[in-house]
């Protein structure tokens, strides 16, 4: 049995893309899913969807870069739903373009809505378990908080400080010996509905650095990390990993390649999309977008790396009775 059957979880970004395959998936393990997103048609549809695979879903319509609006629809939500076991921040907006390109009042949104959106959410969780002493928080984090790119600075800038922020918080947690628990699940570019709506001042369609996941691989890994709290971090997709190790090999080594490699990976051939934009408003208010982008045809539906590090414990234990039975049969020869 699923360790969030029957309790209460809230999921921010929750309409589309990662956010909406995780509403299914807690669905199927039986959660009760509050639903937080603007858009009416993905909110409605992920609902439903949560209903169809066991679960109950209450949406809640809010701006997670507006404090009064993330701490309103938790309020409500504990007093239709009950008190708030697990909260998973997923919503994030972002900007494809050369930094110079950006207009100021575009990054501040794009930092408003991945950040601080983050942050209000962990916030406002924060204020509702401390009485409690109990719960738990995961972030949707990516494989750029820990290496950026170009042509996504404002997104790589807000999942660095989310890094920072939540190393910060767990800290704070440890100190006061908190029951709440909080943890990271680091991400490999998905299959999401975000490279048709981005905000995008590039000539070619952008697309996810390859190799590209489909969005159920995050919402295993979340939904995974939300029964699981106490690990730090998790990593999924060989990208992740790639880039982790990468970074602390050999830095200047990346920059020089992702300088050569990292415009050209994030475009396809084709045209860029419609002027359509979920930047200021939602793109899913009158059209549902569901889960997947439009990169199915290329998209992996398993990790590797996500089954190693939900059974690393096995591993490691497997690892160490082997490590013992090869030393004490080697005694035993030498003997």
């Amino acid at each position: 049995m699923s360790e969030l059957r029957g309790q209460v979880v809230v999921v921010t970004g929750a309409s589309a893309g990662v956010g909406r395959a995780l509403v299914r998936e807690l669905g199927q393990r039986g959660a009760s899913v509050a639903l937080i997103a603007r858009g009416t048609a993905g909110l409605g549809a992920a609902s439903v969807d949560v209903g169809a695979a066991g679960g109950e879903g209450r949406v809640y319509e809010a701006d997670v870069a507006d404090y009064g609006q993330v701490r309103q629809a938790a309020e409500l939500i504990e007093a239709e739903m009950g008190p708030i076991d697990v909260w998973i921040n997923v919503a994030f907006s972002s900007v494809f373009a050369k930094f110079q390109d950006i207009e100021p009042e575009e990054f501040e949104r794009t930092t408003e809505v991945t950040y601080l959106g983050f942050v209000w959410g962990t916030k406002v969780a924060l204020d509702l378990m401390r009485p409690r002493d109990k719960g738990a928080i995961v972030q949707a984090g990516s494989a750029l908080s820990q290496r950026a790119i170009p042509l996504q600075s404002a997104y790589c800038g807000s999942k660095h400080a989310i890094k920072g922020f939540t190393e910060s918080v767990r800290t704070e947690l440890l100190a006061d010996r908190s029951g709440i628990q909080i943890t990271m699940v680091q991400l490999p570019a998905l299959n999401t509905p975000q490279f048709d709506w981005v905000l995008s001042r590039l000539r070619r369609h952008p697309q996810p650095v390859p190799p590209i996941y489909q969005p159920e691989v995050a919402a295993k890994a979340l939904a995974f990390a939300a029964e699981h709290p106490e690990r730090k971090e998790y990593w999924v997709g060989a990208t992740t990993v790639a880039t982790l190790l990468a970074q602390r090999v050999a830095p200047a080594l990346l920059d020089r390649y992702l300088a050569r490699t990292g415009i050209s990976s994030q475009q396809t051939s084709e045209k860029p999309p419609s002027p359509e934009t979920n930047l200021w408003q939602p793109a899913d208010e009158d059209r549902d977008h569901g889960a997947h982008g439009g990169f199915d045809h290329r998209a992996h539906a398993r990790s590797p790396q996500l089954w190693l590090s939900q059974h690393r414990r096995q591993l490691l234990l497997a690892l160490a009775a082997t490590t013992t039975a090869a030393a004490a049969a080697l005694a035993l020869r030498r003997s």
